[in-house]
């Protein structure tokens, strides 16, 4: 997902690090975070090298850093599978819960965008109510320079959470599983982890900002009491399961939080996305990373490094699970 372009606003201004996102994230992974300093201090792999390190000591000191993301879509999304994505077994909700400390509990994963929305952009294109305003039912996503589409790292990465989290004994289902031609639109994807009673929901997405810009960040919802939107129950649930998640992303991927958006804590609240202001269970959006940066598309386009995303947004959702 990208800051520019149809449907998407530009980030909030970065936030000062006394302020309630970091101490709730410092609270929640101090051992995680001293992890990825000295991780990233020895250059170990997942992290891109020392150049990540720097980033973030920037962020976190509240030195400035480039906004200013560059445009998605000018490249086709390449849709053909590579021997490193998972298989996806059916399309089917999910396989039967088995036994295990999630059995009972709903996930929803939403993978982001859909492969073949670039081939249906009149759909796409058409304005749906999102609480607060109207925006377009979906969009292509962005891509990697060689290609590597947004579409496909969800995907992806959504089947690998699937099996992680049906052996915690989860009954799991996707909002999309490349099962149609195009969509869901955003004002569907939350109706169908409304519909599912979801205990928890999870958004996939990698971001298409310029280069230089890296790292993973969680959006998480905002108070929004508007039209068919009202979030304000989920607040508190959503920001719960978005520290959590960050926290695990960053122990289990050695990845830093964002170097551009949410000042170094890799939570951002937003307003004006549909998929989180339409929800009625705790839900947050995941950005993986920045695809338009080429460290952090070394890692997303990586089969091995995908595994440990999976790893860490799962495990984040089944400690918010398990309380």
């Amino acid at each position: 997902m990208s800051y520019t372009g149809p449907g998407f606003d530009p980030p909030q201004p970065r936030r000062s690090l006394r302020g309630p996102l970091t101490v709730a994230l410092a609270a929640l992974v101090p051992g995680a975070l001293l992890g990825w300093a000295v991780y990233a201090a020895v250059d170990g792999p997942g992290n891109g090298g020392s150049s990540a390190g720097a980033s973030a000591t920037a962020s976190s000191s509240g030195a400035p850093s480039s906004t200013t993301p560059s445009p998605s879509g000018d490249r086709k999304p390449s849709a053909s599978p590579t021997a490193e994505e998972s298989p996806s077994p059916s399309a089917s909700p999910s396989a039967p819960a088995a036994s295990g400390p999630l059995k009972g509990k709903v996930v929803v994963i939403d993978p982001g965008h859909n492969p073949g929305n670039f081939r249906h952009t009149a759909e796409i294109n058409r304005q749906v109510d999102i609480g607060t305003n109207r925006k377009e039912c979906d969009t292509t996503g962005t891509s990697t320079d060689d290609g590597y589409a947004e579409a496909r790292f969800t995907l992806d990465v959504a089947h690998r959470m699937r099996a992680l989290l049906e052996e915690q004994g989860a009954t799991v289902k996707l909002t999309q599983d490349a099962d149609r031609p195009f969509g869901p639109c955003v004002d569907e994807r939350a109706r169908i982890g409304n519909a599912a009673k979801a205990d928890a929901v999870v958004s996939l997405h990698a971001d298409g900002s310029g280069a230089g810009n890296r790292g993973f960040h969680v959006i998480l919802p905002g108070a929004v009491d508007a039209g068919a939107a009202d979030t304000r129950a989920i607040v508190g649930p959503s920001r719960d399961l978005g520290e959590r998640i960050a926290g695990n992303f960053v122990r289990v991927t050695g990845s830093a939080p964002s170097n551009y958006v949410g000042g170094g804590t890799g939570l951002v609240t937003r307003k004006d996305l549909g998929g989180l202001n339409l929800s009625t269970v705790p839900k947050v959006f995941v950005e993986c990373g920045n695809m338009r940066d080429s460290k952090d598309a070394a890692l997303l386009t990586s089969g091995a490094w995908r595994q440990k995303a999976a790893r860490g947004i799962s495990d984040g959702i089944v400690s918010f699970l398990r309380g």
